[in-house]
């Protein structure tokens, strides 16, 4: 049975802060994700870099990012969740100026590095001030269904502001861009910490020991499949792959013995939760990254847009899914289990998936407008229900480690999901096997929501 927990009663106004304040703060870490794709040709020539210090530039945030994100989640319920925001908000955007003035490509690796700790902190930080704002219920379903449309429509949105800023201004504008929107986050977090009770610091402690370990281990992974993926060489990828497995060999044993575990024992004796995030992250493998990336190369490369145009014709994905996800997705949760949502929305998306592995793209109307407006409106049907399903019971004091569990499971799904379909693409010289990889995976997340329903 799941149980559920009352949160403090926090004003309308102060709650439409918190959505906004997580909302813009997750927009900023999801469109760095993708923000610098673009701008990479510019910041090569500038920077005179080769082509692998290039490939680190986007790398360096991914690793930092996943590998951090169990510790950073932790954070707030250590420490608070408006403290943990606000500093890894003013952390993220100090590291966005630096990287936005550097004149070599060391510093703007280092930058990118501290870019994704930063955001390890703040995207589970993120969520955990929603689920601490909002009761369960209807409230708190529009507010995820907002969030969770922030995040998705980031990816697609990244590719249009970095086309626009680095060929109108200059690819510095890029990350630049980050230090006013930063300064507003960090001050309407601060604010709430003063009008409500998210200031307040948790009883437990942080395991150094076990934050060490899981860091290093997910790092470690994080390398090995992107290295497989064909962002590093094929011989490092298989040495980080054995490092990581042998450092989560040793933080499963070091938590055993942990007084103060990353992840809290009742949240992996849910099974609920359990099935739940294994449902993301394969969900994850589609939506994460590997949509958006297999996408910009067919579009780029097969029908020769440019940057811009490519990015411009993202908007029919991005916008299809932001209608289903805040106006549909809600309205239907009121009438039917969250696991239904979730399989309906996995079996819509996978024959858009499925149409577009199909199609080969040879046309932009049905080889990539039409299947995009199918997968969007499946990644719309199932993302908020899902978000819901992994934080339904638990307890306040452990709703940042949740979160940190659903922001893992997204982020390594989404690592797993690219290296293997890239992997399927040059196997088989084309991007039919990707779309049909990610088609496959949606088709086991339907099969865990039918668990899920049970």
């Amino acid at each position: 049975m799941i149980r559920t927990y009352q949160r403090h009663v926090i004003a309308p106004g102060a709650a439409r802060l918190g959505l906004w304040v997580a909302c813009v703060a997750q927009l900023m870490v999801v469109l760095d994700i993708s923000v610098v794709n673009v701008a990479l040709p510019s910041i090569r020539s500038d920077l005179r870099l080769t082509a692998e210090m290039s490939s680190w530039v986007a790398l360096a945030y991914t690793l930092g990012f996943a590998g951090a994100l169990l510790v950073g989640a932790r954070l707030a319920d250590i420490f608070g969740t408006a403290r943990a925001l606000a500093g890894g908000v003013a952390a993220f955007t100090i590291a966005s100026v630096i990287g936005g003035v550097a004149d070599s490509g060391a510093l703007l690796v280092g930058a990118r590095a501290v870019q994704g700790l930063s955001a390890a902190v703040t995207s589970p930080a993120t969520f955990t001030l929603l689920t601490r704002t909002f009761d369960e219920g209807e409230e708190r379903t529009r507010a995820i269904a907002v969030w969770a449309a922030v995040s998705l429509a980031g990816g697609g949105l990244g590719n249009v502001v970095s086309g626009v800023l680095t060929e109108a201004v200059s690819w510095r504008a890029v990350l630049l861009v980050n230090l006013p929107v930063g300064v507003l986050v960090v001050v309407g977090t601060l604010l709430l910490r003063r009008r409500t009770p998210l200031g307040e610091a948790g009883a437990g402690r942080l395991d150094l020991v076990g934050a060490a370990l899981a860091t290093g281990g997910f790092t470690a992974t994080t390398y090995a499949f992107s290295a497989a993926g064909g962002s590093g060489g094929a011989k490092g990828g298989m040495l980080a792959a054995v490092v990581g497995a042998g450092v989560f060999g040793a933080l499963a044993l070091q938590q055993r013995r942990s007084r103060s575990p990353l992840v809290p024992p009742a949240l992996l004796r849910s099974r609920p939760l359990v099935i739940g995030n294994l449902a993301t992250a394969l969900t994850a493998v589609c939506f994460q990254v590997g949509l958006w990336y297999f996408l910009t190369f067919r579009m780029q490369g097969g029908l020769g847009l440019t940057p811009i145009e490519a990015g411009v014709a993202f908007l029919p994905l991005t916008v299809s899914t932001l209608v289903v996800n805040l106006w549909v997705t809600p309205r239907l949760m009121r009438a039917m289990p969250a696991a239904t949502l979730v399989a309906g929305g996995g079996v819509v998306a996978a024959l858009g998936l499925i149409w577009l592995a199909v199609t080969g793209g040879v046309d932009f109307v049905v080889g990539v407008l039409a299947p995009s407006l199918v997968v969007g409106i499946g990644g719309g049907l199932l993302n908020t229900p899902l978000a819901t399903i992994v934080t339904t019971g638990v307890r306040p004091e452990e709703a940042g480690a949740a979160s940190g569990l659903m922001n893992t499971a997204k982020q390594f799904g989404g690592a797993i999901g690219l290296a293997a379909a890239s992997t399927a693409a040059s196997a088989a010289g084309g991007d039919a096997a990707p779309f049909a990889l990610m088609a496959g995976a949606l088709a086991v997340a339907v099969v865990l929501a039918g668990l899920l329903r049970r």
